[in-house]
């Protein structure tokens, strides 16, 4: 087994393909494509499945995947460490966060330092998220609660209470809250069951005996906040990020109220490679800003 070789394959693995792993390393697409045959060859492997119009990998080659991730995720952070320079002048950060809310304010502060650095963000659930970082796809997440994942460092942004909400000229109109049995007489419009927003939501009924059933379930909270603004219903997400809409309004949960926290991760295996290091250090001075200026 040849660096060439692993590198050849990881790089496929990544750009999903053969010309896309050979425009990526600068490198002729026979010559990639002989480095994995040699690989595959050499152990009796077959880490590539070809069968189909996309390259993609088999079991065996997802688990390579895995340790290749982490080996040139490593070299990378070496090249860093040797690096002349001190300042970032080029890189990549990639975010998957669980509300582009909470780190818009950020972005701008890190991008105005660090102009040279590309910034990508995918929005999902917090599932989604922790799959994104432990699969080395996301350098940066954000989370609905405080991870208790021992791989992970955090900045806890915050908490903030979970609100109904509701549209103006529905006929939901006069909606109040006294306890969660009244849940059940209004249609109730939530994510998908890997939310935070819904687990705390569902487990803050059930905790006083109440079983909440969602008559519509739907992916993001961009599209509860339509689908809410329809007057089909009513929907659930934190007062943070209830922002000013004049078609809709919103009303407390009863108490206690479950509250969501927001939190910036990353890998602690990571946190030293230089651009999370950044980020990381970004956002827990601006929290400790925010925290002596209030």
């Amino acid at each position: 087994m040849r660096y060439a070789q692993l590198r050849a394959f990881h790089y496929v693995a990544i750009h999903g393909g053969f010309s896309r792993a050979a425009e990526a390393l600068l490198l002729s697409q026979p010559a990639i494509s002989d480095q994995v045959r040699k690989l595959e060859e050499e152990y009796d492997i077959l880490l590539f499945d070809r069968s189909k119009r996309q390259v993609s990998t088999t079991s065996k080659g997802k688990e390579l995947l895995s340790i290749t991730r982490k080996m040139f995720d490593q070299e990378q952070q070496a090249r860093e460490f040797l690096s002349e320079s001190s300042t970032l002048s080029s890189g990549t950060l990639r975010l998957f966060v669980d509300s582009a809310y909470h780190v818009t304010d950020l972005l701008s502060s890190f991008r105005h330092r660090y102009p040279r650095i590309a910034i990508s963000m995918r929005v999902g659930n917090s599932n989604d998220v922790t799959s994104a970082l432990l699969s080395y796809e996301a350098d940066i997440g954000v989370l609905g609660e405080v991870s208790p994942r021992k791989e992970f460092d955090m900045v806890h942004l915050g908490a903030s209470p979970l609100v109904a909400f509701a549209a103006k000229n529905s006929a939901y109109k006069h909606l109040n809250l006294e306890s969660y049995a009244d849940l059940l007489d209004y249609p109730l419009v939530m994510r998908e069951s890997g939310s935070k927003t819904r687990q705390k939501l569902e487990q803050s009924a059930k905790n006083v005996g109440v079983a909440l059933t969602p008559s519509i379930v739907t992916e993001g909270r961009e599209a509860v906040r339509e689908v809410v603004a329809s007057g089909t219903g009513i929907g659930f997400v934190s007062m943070a990020e209830f922002s000013p809409d004049p078609r809709l309004f919103h009303v407390p949960l009863p108490e206690p109220f479950p509250m969501m926290d927001e939190v910036i991760v990353c890998l602690r295996d990571r946190h030293n490679q230089k651009v999370i290091k950044a980020f990381m250090a970004m956002a827990a001075h601006q929290i400790s800003q925010k925290i002596l200026e209030s």
